[in-house]
Order: C-alpha cells, then sequence, then structure tokens
C-alpha cells in the first residue's frame, strides 16, 4: 500500500496501475486500496501543492496515475456494493470552454471517493438545473476562466433558486478571474482557489462540517 502511495505521489502512471492490479491479485480489499493508498497520495499531492513544492505538470501527472488506478478499482467496488462518499456535478458556465481546472478538480474528487458528473464546458444554466432534478446530488461545482462568463455563475445560481433547488445542493465555484468577494456577492457556498481545496470542501460538506 506505502509503495503504491509513493507510486501515485510521483505520477508513475503505469506502475501505479500495475500496483493496483498486484494487489487484488494478492486479495487486498479493493475499498481499501482506495482509501489507505489512492486517496492519501492525492492528499499528499495536494499538500505539497499548495506548499509549492509541486506545480501543474507534477499535479496533472499524479492524478492521472490515480485515476488509472481508480478504473481499475471501480468495477470491484461497484460489484462490492461499496456506495460513493457523494456526487457532484461539475461543469464550465455558458460561454466558455475553458476546462482544465474543472477536470483536474474531477479527478481529485473521483480519488477521493466521490462520484462526479462532469457536463463538460459551455454548461447553460438550464442544464444545470436539468442535472440537479435528475442525480440530485449534494454539490455542483462551476467553473469559468474569463471574466466575460464570471455572471454567467450568478445566472444560473438564480434558476437554481427560481426551481427551488437551491437548498438542496452546496454550490462551488472557481476560475482564475473568481475571487471571494464575487462567491459572496452571488451567493455561492464556497470559493475554491484550486482542486485541493475545492475537494476538501466536498468532503467536509457531505460529512456536515462544512
Amino acid at each position: 500500500m506505502e509503495e503504491l502511495r509513493e507510486l501515485v505521489k510521483v505520477g508513475k502512471v503505469n506502475d501505479a496501475t500495475e500496483r493496483v492490479k498486484l494487489l487484488i491479485e494478492q486479495g487486498s480489499d479493493p475499498d481499501a486500496i482506495m482509501k489507505k493508498a489512492l486517496i492519501p497520495a492525492m492528499d499528499d499531492v495536494g499538500d505539497l501543492f499548495q506548499q509549492g513544492q509541486y506545480f501543474l505538470p507534477e499535479l496533472l501527472v499524479s492524478a492521472k496515475a490515480m485515476k488509472q488506478g481508480l478504473d481499475v478499482l471501480k468495477p470491484l467496488l461497484v460489484k462490492g456494493g461499496l456506495k460513493p462518499l457523494g456526487k457532484v456535478v461539475l461543469g464550465t458556465v455558458k460561454g466558455d470552454l475553458h476546462d482544465l481546472g474543472k477536470n483536474i478538480l474531477a479527478m481529485a474528487l473521483e480519488g477521493a471517493g466521490f462520484e462526479v458528473v462532469d457536463l463538460g464546458t459551455d454548461v447553460s444554466a438550464e442544464k444545470f438545473v436539468e442535472t440537479i432534478k435528475e442525480h440530485k446530488p449534494q454539490l455542483i461545482g462551476m467553473s469559468a476562466l474569463l471574466t466575460t462568463t464570471m455572471l454567467t455563475m450568478k445566472t444560473t445560481i438564480e434558476e437554481i433558486e427560481k426551481a427551488g433547488l437551491r437548498d438542496q445542493v452546496k454550490i462551488m465555484i472557481g476560475g482564475a478571474p473568481i475571487r471571494q468577494e464575487f462567491a459572496d456577492e452571488i451567493g455561492a457556498d464556497f470559493f475554491g482557489p484550486d482542486a485541493t481545496t475545492g475537494k476538501n470542501y466536498a468532503r467536509d460538506a457531505v460529512t456536515g462540517e462544512a
């Protein structure tokens, strides 16, 4: 488990995947592999990123190693009846096609045990509302990288309120031009400057600590 944690941490994608397969062959519990190796590894990576010891390339390659290992485990976890920690809907808002930050958050959330419904980019307020009705997530995350699309977040929150769904979900927002003042102004529950803070908030939200 410790070796797998280190392989993910340093971004050894193929080696990490093979180690997951080997642990399964040796009889390790898939849930234990996720909780004792993959999740702690990404927590380590998130801490290193926040401390300025890791940068975006290291973060991405570690996330890829985690994701490929998780892909091996997913069918076994589903078969074993393991329930996800929670459900999060993510999307880049209408008019914006940037998705790097959203994709990193999606991988971080999956690595933490969440089910992620990724709507992609250019997502309308109506699509967010439809997806909340269909999937009943605990949280939604909106991303924008353009100052011209930031206000779409406000519109989306207003549409969620009109649909009577606002009390059902925590709303996270993020992206290069976003600041805490803007989040407060539009009524978002959380602003995250990076994927690690977003993941930590989501984890706290579903456990009742946020």
